[in-house]
């Protein structure tokens, strides 16, 4: 199928990423998405007017985030737009582009605004009364580490999920090692000539602001605190877990940043593109769940599933983009689906850039169409993982140009 909403070609953005406890470690992840999105809707020469709608995602919480799309909208100088704030962990910046695909369907919106924002930096530590625990006692959480660390289900930390995955289907240190430095290479293309191919959404060098947002306390220029490895280095670490294949250099790191992207009615899409000759349509989503505590095979059937609604198959994608916390992903994708490991995450993926969950598919997303508009158009999909063994995809095609 073809959804009425369409996302207008360069009505998106995305900060860099930096390394948790980096340069973006003391700002409010909601009042950052709100600073940069007023900057870069500036940037387009989008008028705030035009907005009728907008949607919030995020999943890791920030003073004053029970306020979410309407606090965000009023920041960016949006007053008048409103609309839901989504949580759904390293699917949310899928769950956020279809809520705000959902609003036009229907015809109750012309021009969303979706945004996707997230802090793993200086986590919230929450306490849960209870007037009737020991001594009127409650019980606390440390938001980040405690969720990374633990799916009640189970009870199981995430690295559990990646080697539940790699002991059923085989998956070895050494083919998850090849990975890395395969990604690792392809994340290389998109910094060079000056990073020519981040500069396509990203403002860089990129201003970092004080926490009050009235000035510019440094700048980066481009993502913070990537580790790039080398097959020896790789070679001596051992694997996180006893017995286990998953070492540090087989997985992301948690990261800070946002990212945004604008869906409009086509009519409007053609007006606000950067070039209304680019149309970037999406043809179907996906979703699923795996097994508990096989949260890496979940990726595979919403693919499918979204494939299956945009009535094609994975032969016709010209681009695909993956969510790779674990290395080992990608391997059992390209096992399951036939896709080569080097035809997917061209100019890099979540396994480098990071991990700051809300915003980690929107911006994959942005990578997506900007791959595909620089081949001349063509279909792409995104799929990944997300906490709970679950996932979301989507399949997009970028014509024109």
């Amino acid at each position: 199928m073809t959804y009425k909403a369409e996302i207008p070609y360069g009505c998106y953005w995305s900060t860099p990423f930096a390394r948790w406890q980096g340069a973006f470690a003391n700002l409010n992840s909601v009042e950052f998405a709100a600073h940069v999105a007023k900057k870069e809707l500036a940037r387009r020469s989008i008028p705030p007017g035009v907005f009728d709608h907008g949607v919030l995602g995020f999943s890791v919480p920030q003073k004053h985030s029970f306020y979410g799309l309407p606090w965000l909208t009023g920041l960016a100088g949006l007053g008048k737009v409103a609309g839901p704030t989504l949580m759904q962990a390293c699917a949310t910046g899928v769950r956020v582009l279809l809520a705000g695909v959902q609003e036009i369907e229907t015809g109750l919106s012309n021009v969303s605004l979706t945004v996707t924002c997230d802090r793993t930096s200086n986590g919230p530590h929450l306490y849960y009364p209870n007037p009737r625990g020991p001594g009127g006692t409650g019980a606390h959480e440390d938001w980040v580490m405690d969720n990374f660390s633990c799916d009640p289900l189970g009870p199981h930390a995430m690295i559990k999920t990646a080697e539940n995955v790699a002991k059923k289907h085989g998956i070895g240190t050494a083919a998850q090692h090849e990975v890395v430095l395969r990604r690792e290479a392809q994340y290389r293309d998109a910094l060079a000539s000056d990073s020519a191919f981040h500069k396509r959404f990203m403002t860089l060098p990129f201003e970092v602001p004080d926490p009050a947002y009235r000035k510019t306390v440094g700048t980066i220029p481009d993502d913070e605190g990537i580790n790039f490895s080398t097959a020896e280095k790789l070679a001596k670490l051992k694997p996180v877990l006893e017995g286990g294949t998953v070492t540090y250099g087989g997985q992301t790191h948690p990261a800070d940043g946002n990212a945004a992207i604008v869906l409009a009615s086509p009519e409007r899409a053609k007006e606000l593109s950067r070039d209304p000759k680019i149309r970037v349509r999406l043809h179907g989503f996906g979703q699923s769940r795996a097994d508990l505590a096989y949260m890496p095979e979940a990726p595979v059937p919403a693919a499918q599933r979204a494939l299956a609604q945009a009535g094609m198959t994975i032969a016709q994608m010209d681009a695909i983009k993956t969510h790779n916390p674990f290395a080992l992903n990608d391997i059992l994708f390209s096992r399951t689906t036939g896709v080569a490991l080097e035809r997917m995450n061209n100019y890099g993926s979540s396994l480098v850039w990071g991990h700051p969950q809300g915003p980690m598919g929107t911006r994959a997303i942005i990578e997506l169409i900007e791959e595909l508009a620089q081949r001349g158009g063509g279909y792409g999909l995104f799929t990944g993982c997300a906490a709970g063994d679950s996932a979301m995809a989507v399949v997009l095609q970028v014509s024109g140009g």
